[in-house]
């Protein structure tokens, strides 16, 4: 996602663009594939992730109008937050701050709005009525389809990691593909996901953390509509480490486990479900959904998240080229943000903005410790 939308305004801005994917867009492997992602503005009192939301969904919304592909879902976004919940709170007050639609709603509301939901430990919600849902596979797929239409060049390759650059800060003048291919450019952007650590083992090995993540898909009992839009809206409950959106294009109620798994390659690992992660997400259901503890199993993937030590993207240049650029670290909370990273990182690159401070390498540490959500 991240490197699609670069790419996109990279050519916007009137530069000659290749776009290499060793896969292939939204491929089963990528952090930017499966069904769909949340798309929300609430971000405790991180307001930089906030305006980014914002400005994204506007630009999200624009493409697909442009494009003619309906792929947002406003569902809402409902936080449902226990007592004594402060980044919930935090999140409410950074909307009102920004002047983002919001409704606070109390427990005896909150069940009568949504009977299908167990309101078991939870005092209050925050919803944010112009949120919810993309189709992520197909978005990515716009995303190239219509950079390609506008001047993209696009090439399936697998690039081979750079060896460390010694001396002084220097240009670099090409990178090689697998098959030996020499490309040569004036600048290089790497938005490689769970790979960077791969492409760049001295300087991400220890700054970047792969996590093993497991997302299931649930049916819902026949005839029942209380389980799709606008009936059920996509929930947050930080607390459980888990996040859901309702019943879309009839998957099922898809529950996404949150807290960081497993170290995990994203190249060779193993993607099948575990029996634990069935298990957490059916013990969840069955507390929050009473009519979904029995739901049958319908769908699971198990994908990856690529952190940095806070969660903070990375959007730097390398120490050792001045030409190249990594972005990354969006795992977890980065596909909504494609459109104004990819912004953000034209216009970077073209000088036309100063570097955001939160987003530099000289930032991540090596060891993990996640407050970005």
């Amino acid at each position: 996602m991240f490197g699609s939308w670069c790419a996109h305004f990279l050519r916007k801005a009137g530069a000659s663009v290749l776009l290499i994917e060793q896969h292939g867009p939204a491929n089963s492997r990528s952090s930017s594939g499966g069904e769909s992602r949340i798309i929300r503005m609430g971000y405790g009192a991180d307001e930089i992730y906030t305006r980014m939301s914002q400005r994204s969904l506007g630009l999200w919304l624009e493409l697909f109008d442009r494009t003619s592909q309906p792929l947002f879902v406003k569902t809402g976004v409902l936080w449902l937050a226990p007592p004594g919940e402060t980044y919930v709170a935090l999140t409410e007050a950074t909307l009102r701050r920004m002047i983002i639609p919001f409704e606070h709603i109390e427990a005896v509301e909150l069940a009568r709005r949504y009977p299908q939901m167990s309101g078991d430990g939870i005092e209050w919600a925050l919803w944010e009525p112009g949120s919810g849902v993309l189709m992520a596979r197909r978005a990515v797929a716009t995303v190239v389809n219509a950079g390609i239409a506008e001047g993209v060049s696009y090439r399936a390759a697998s690039i081979i990691p750079l060896s460390k650059a010694p001396g002084e800060c220097r240009l670099l003048s090409s990178i090689t593909t697998s098959n030996g291919e020499h490309i040569s450019a004036g600048h290089f952007v790497f938005c490689s996901g769970p790979w960077l650590p791969k492409v760049f083992p001295e300087l991400l090995g220890g700054r970047m953390f792969i996590t093993r993540q497991e997302v299931f898909f649930f049916g819902t009992p026949p005839g029942d509509p209380w389980f799709q839009p606008p009936q059920l809206p996509t929930w947050l409950e930080l607390s459980a480490g888990m996040a859901g959106v309702p019943d879309i294009e009839a998957r099922g109620t898809k529950i996404v486990i949150d807290t960081h798994g497993p170290p995990f390659d994203p190249e060779t690992g193993d993607r099948s479900p575990s029996q634990e992660a069935i298990a957490q997400a059916h013990a969840y259901l069955a507390r929050r959904f009473l009519r979904l503890a029995n739901a049958p199993l319908v769908e699971a993937r198990v994908c990856q998240y690529e952190n940095t030590s806070n969660g903070d993207f990375v959007i730097d240049r390398h120490p050792d080229y001045e030409n190249l650029w990594i972005v990354g670290g969006g795992s977890g909370h980065g596909f909504k943000h494609g459109p104004a990273v990819g912004e953000y990182v034209s216009e970077v690159i073209l000088g036309q903005r100063p570097t955001e401070p939160r987003f530099l390498l000289a930032s991540k540490v090596t060891r993990q410790q996640r407050v970005v959500y």
